[in-house]
């Protein structure tokens, strides 16, 4: 590009302004690469939504001219950004092409089918920041499209929908979107749409950032054959980065279900065949089938009904009017349980073990403390607000097990040994009848394997920061080895926990899971070492891909992907 329009994106549409209507623009060999997949005839009809500067543009002019055809009326774009479309317009005359480029909201543009290809890269901007009409006409745009997204999507995920209702019977889409495509919640309609109406979805993978100075991950997306679908299975390449594109190898992949989760889509397929191996042999299946996951109790201000016992005795409360708590925060549930014991040390280090919860008339040093509250305006929080008496928190029951949602390596189980109760800083789960005692024993340790890991690793999220988190929901997904199986290994995990402690003392992870590995994959589930160094390694691949967004404060502002 030239020096000129390097200045003049400088002067007249700085990073900032770009960076709010979510605008990047797209590396060359990206979109020569895309366009030579989507362009085809001498007489395709191209649209770019969202043109920016026309980089798609201007490799369909020259892939039309490769191909014989007459660039003239092929070209079609549609810009948000007044300026940019100008510069659009400029940079294609400069290279003796036209366009017709339409100023606008893509999403206030009527569809008309009339398109062989839509090429581009639609606006990142997380939901946040993309609020009011921006909003409502997106969802309106992919509602018409029997597309129904959250309040949490991001602006790509109407924008791709709305882009494939301009391709004729037959067409083709090829956009870079973030790889969140992949993972988030939010994209799990958007997963549907492309599965249910294309012939073929690939996706292209890279293992490097390929956009210089923007650290968000982003996959090509190559949608073909417009309602020709549906189709059950994803084509998926690989490469390292934007100038290794054509030498990207392809491999077939099938999502159990469309909507479902595509992170497993990043295993190798080694890994693939030894989760196929564990739930075939009867050694694997799900946290939902040993129980329920729930949220924990919501207080509407933990700083206020979280107490430590020197402060409830400081205020003279009555023992009848505070609860047994785990501590907010999940900290202290990175070992296999937490007791009594370990409990009550947690309170006299000063830990809020106790909830502040009346369950009767308030003593007289609950009704001052009742007062303070009122006095700062605590009844003022919504949860607060929304109950009556204020200040009696909703209880949950005590649980069986912890497990942390938050975590910087993998989710961890811990016994509840304590009975205690917990906030909605970490979730309980509560083991079926007759799950009890073996899951509250052997559950917390067994978990730690590398199958179990990798499987957090690809249904649940990662955040800024590179934190991995499990809602409920997610968790019931959990690989988790069988009850028949930690019968079978119940001698050996029992024998190997002293061992277990110390390295869960030293936070050493990988430690843990080779020992468990060793005990519940291989020796009692049969599985071949190479199998276990594959999901070894896939669990470590994806984790590097998460954390390496935490190691970069500006990468972890962008959000989850």
């Amino acid at each position: 590009m030239s020096g000129v329009t390097a200045q003049w994106r400088e002067v007249e549409d700085s990073p900032q302004l770009r960076k709010a209507r979510g605008a990047f623009f797209t590396p060359p060999l990206l979109c020569e690469y895309v366009v030579d997949w989507a362009v085809r005839r001498a007489d395709d009809q191209i649209l770019e939504p969202s043109c920016g500067d026309a980089e798609f543009l201007l490799a369909a002019a020259r892939r039309l001219s490769r191909l014989g055809g007459s660039v003239e009326e092929a070209l079609h774009g549609v810009e948000l950004h007044e300026d940019s479309a100008a510069q659009a317009r400029a940079r294609l005359r400069s290279n003796g092409h036209d366009a017709k480029i339409t100023v606008s909201d893509f999403f206030d543009v009527t569809p008309t089918p009339i398109f062989d290809a839509v090429v581009g890269n639609p606006p990142y901007v997380r939901y946040q920041d993309f609020t009011g009409s921006a909003r409502s006409r997106s969802r309106a745009a992919a509602l018409r499209a029997g597309v129904a997204l959250t309040a949490l999507a991001s602006s790509w995920a109407a924008f791709t929908v709305h882009a494939a209702q301009f391709l004729k019977p037959g067409g083709r889409m090829g956009l870079v979107v973030p790889a969140e495509l992949l993972s988030v919640n939010y994209a799990a309609e958007v997963r549907r749409f492309l599965m249910e109406n294309f012939g073929e979805v690939r996706l292209v993978l890279f293992t490097e950032r390929v956009f210089p100075g923007v650290l968000e991950e982003v996959v090509l997306l190559l949608a073909d054959g417009y309602g020709e679908g549906p189709v059950a299975h994803c084509e998926l390449y690989q490469t390292r980065n934007a100038a290794e594109l054509p030498t990207a190898t392809g491999r077939r992949w099938t999502p159990v279900r469309p909507h479902d989760k595509w992170t497993p889509s990043l295993l190798s397929s080694v890994a693939h065949e030894a989760v196929a191996f564990g739930a075939e042999h009867d050694g694997f299946t799900t946290l939902e089938s040993w129980g329920d996951t729930t949220l924990g109790m919501v207080t509407g201000n933990n700083r206020y009904f979280a107490m430590s016992p020197a402060d409830a005795h400081k205020r003279g409360l009555a023992p009848d009017e505070l609860l047994r708590l785990s501590p907010p925060g999940s900290r202290h549930l990175r070992n296999l349980s937490l007791s009594n014991t370990a409990w009550e040390a947690l309170g006299d280090a000063g830990a809020a073990t106790y909830l502040f919860r009346p369950q009767a008339e308030p003593s007289r040093a609950a009704k001052r403390y009742i007062a303070a509250g009122e006095a700062v305006h605590v009844e003022q929080a919504y949860k607060c607000r929304v109950r009556r008496p204020w200040w009696r928190v909703p209880l949950v029951d005590v649980p069986h097990m912890f497990l942390t949602y938050m975590n910087a390596d993998t989710p961890r189980l811990s016994a509840n040994r304590a009975g205690v109760r917990h906030l909605n800083s970490v979730h309980g789960v509560y083991l079926r009848p007759g799950s009890v005692r073996i899951g509250q024993d052997l559950l917390p340790i067994a978990s730690l394997n590398s199958m179990s890991m990798l499987g957090a690793e690809t249904v649940g999220r990662a955040y800024g920061g590179g934190m991995l988190k499990v809602e409920p929901r997610e968790a019931d997904c959990l690989p988790m080895p069988t009850a028949s199986l930690l019968e079978a290994a119940r001698d050996d995990l029992r024998a190997r926990r002293p061992e277990l402690r110390k390295a869960l003392a030293l936070k050493d992870v990988n430690a843990i899971s080779e020992i468990v590995d060793g005990i519940l994959l291989v020796r009692h589930l049969g599985m071949h070492a190479a199998q276990v160094q594959a999901l070894r390694d896939a669990r470590l691949e994806l984790h590097n891909r998460r954390t390496s967004r935490g190691a970069n404060p500006a990468l972890s502002k962008l959000g989850s992907l």
